[in-house]
């Protein structure tokens, strides 16, 4: 973030957020009426200018509006958003619905990906190191504008239907973090752009594998987040 200054962070954010909430291209006047950042349009558009030429986001081809970038999403992710905390009744009705699998590893997993699906309105996921792959939820990426192209949707089950992409793109995401982000955008496929996967490493006694979520580009990362990180913790708790 070195790069930017405290009003670019700003105008970056609230780009960010707008587009989250919206799924469409932010134009200046958006974020002018809506976030006060209090500026001229003048210089609105200037730093939008700078942002886009500094990779934080994308002039959209059918439209004055511009969207943020894979760069500019995982600086939000990492060090502009704030994660909220889950509340008890989240926690506890999670648990609930994964005690009855907790004996077996296998029924433990698929529960998982059932409940982050449900939770994320996204598809729910995770292969073991034997690759074997869990899925829940298609049925959340229909309710998605970027899903509508068939081109789009095709990809996705294409990918997931084939587990040496889906390690490729474990692989990808790998990092120091407890929870990995990848786009589509980054994948080099162009059909895949408008898609993200947010996900984790759960490290068992006799057992590892990643759960994670697909979907949009536009998680609510606030939520998803901090909720990836509460299952991981709770598979450890429940499968010892």
């Amino acid at each position: 973030m070195i790069d930017l200054t405290a009003r670019q962070v700003q105008i970056l954010r609230a780009i960010i957020e707008e587009f989250i909430t919206t799924a469409d291209p932010v134009g200046s006047d958006t974020i002018d009426k809506k976030f006060q950042i209090g500026v001229s349009p003048a210089t609105m558009r200037n730093e939008m200018v700078y942002l886009t030429d500094k990779g934080y986001l994308q002039k959209h081809h059918s439209s004055s509006g511009r969207t943020p970038t894979p760069m500019a999403m995982k600086l939000y992710v990492n060090e502009l958003m704030k994660e909220r905390e889950l509340s008890v009744a989240d926690e506890v009705s999670a648990k609930e619905k994964m005690w009855k699998s907790k004996d077996v590893v296998d029924e433990l997993i698929q529960e998982a990906t059932k409940v982050m699906a449900d939770r994320s309105h996204a598809l729910g996921l995770a292969m073991t190191t034997n690759r074997r792959m869990y899925h829940s939820g298609y049925a959340n990426l229909l309710q998605m504008p970027e899903f509508f192209d068939i081109n789009v949707m095709r990809q996705v089950l294409k990918l997931i239907e084939e587990v040496s992409l889906m390690e490729e793109i474990f692989e990808y995401g790998d990092s120091e973090n407890i929870i990995h982000v990848v786009y589509g955008a980054e994948l080099g496929n162009q059909f895949l752009q408008p898609i993200g996967m947010i996900y984790t490493t759960v490290e068992l006694d006799n057992a590892s594998f990643q759960l994670g979520v697909l979907g949009s580009s536009r998680f609510d990362y606030a939520y998803v987040i901090p909720m990836l990180k509460y299952f991981r913790g709770l598979i450890k708790e429940l499968a010892t």
